[in-house]
């Protein structure tokens, strides 16, 4: 397995003692909110981290981890995931609709369900490999033109096609707030998305904000930078 280029190099020297904080920011988040232990997921955000970053993470027992594109997720996990039962890979990127057998395939929820092609797509590539990974509908909560998922005004015409048209199971809802801006209002908006669909799970919250999420109800949170550190070049924080 060959590390990436030094552009994608972490800067954090003891991730798994990051790692480790985070998991008590979480812990203390949930007694702050009112909420049971446990309940809130951390994923952690490996996608474009040279492996000898990750690999101390996971031998201290991190078992959920975020990727944003197939390929680079399949040379990195595949062969693990053969050999570790409890693995969980989630798709956090952007899905190519000519990808999603390839998605199927690998990973076991992907968070980045936006469009009536790609339910299509997914709902053939289920069909195909008869395995279905959990899904989450992503929900551009800021409008934001440049960035992929359903808008809010959208989003219960959505999930009702996926779910009756093609026989999808929406397991929850994903967002990513617009840089620069107040979290909450985004994490409250899809919430009540959630709330009025009979959804559970709410991905939501990275490295900046995910105690503010956990106290808007996300069940889980996807931190990468807090964990491994910044990247080189790296413009949105995880």
């Amino acid at each position: 397995m060959s590390a990436p280029s030094s552009s994608h190099r972490a800067t954090n020297p003891d991730p798994t003692a990051a790692w480790r904080a985070v998991k008590g920011r979480i812990a203390a988040a949930e007694v702050a909110a009112g909420r049971a232990p446990g309940a809130v997921t951390l994923v952690a955000v490996s996608k474009q981290q040279p492996w000898e970053a990750i690999a101390p993470v996971f031998a201290a027992g991190q078992r959920c981890f975020g990727e944003n594109r197939v390929q680079e997720a399949s040379g990195r996990w595949t062969d693990l995931k053969a050999a570790t039962p409890d693995l969980e890979l989630r798709l956090i990127g952007p899905l190519q609709s000519n990808k999603a057998r390839e998605a199927v395939a690998l990973f076991d929820v992907i968070e980045t369900l936006d469009r009536e092609k790609l339910a299509g797509a997914l709902a053939d590539a289920i069909q195909k490999e008869g395995r279905a990974p959990r899904l989450y509908i992503e929900v551009n909560t800021g409008e934001e033109p440049q960035k992929a998922g359903t808008l809010p005004a959208e989003a219960d015409a959505f999930i009702a096609l996926a779910r009756e048209t093609y026989g999808l199971t929406v397991e929850g809802l994903m967002c990513i707030p617009p840089a620069g801006e107040p979290a909450f209002p985004h994490f409250a908006l899809l919430k009540a998305i959630a709330d009025r669909n009979g959804l559970q799970k709410l991905s939501m919250g990275m490295s900046a904000d995910f105690e503010t999420a956990i106290r808007f109800g996300a069940t889980l949170v996807r931190v990468g930078s807090a964990v491994f550190g910044e990247r080189h070049g790296q413009h949105a924080v995880v």
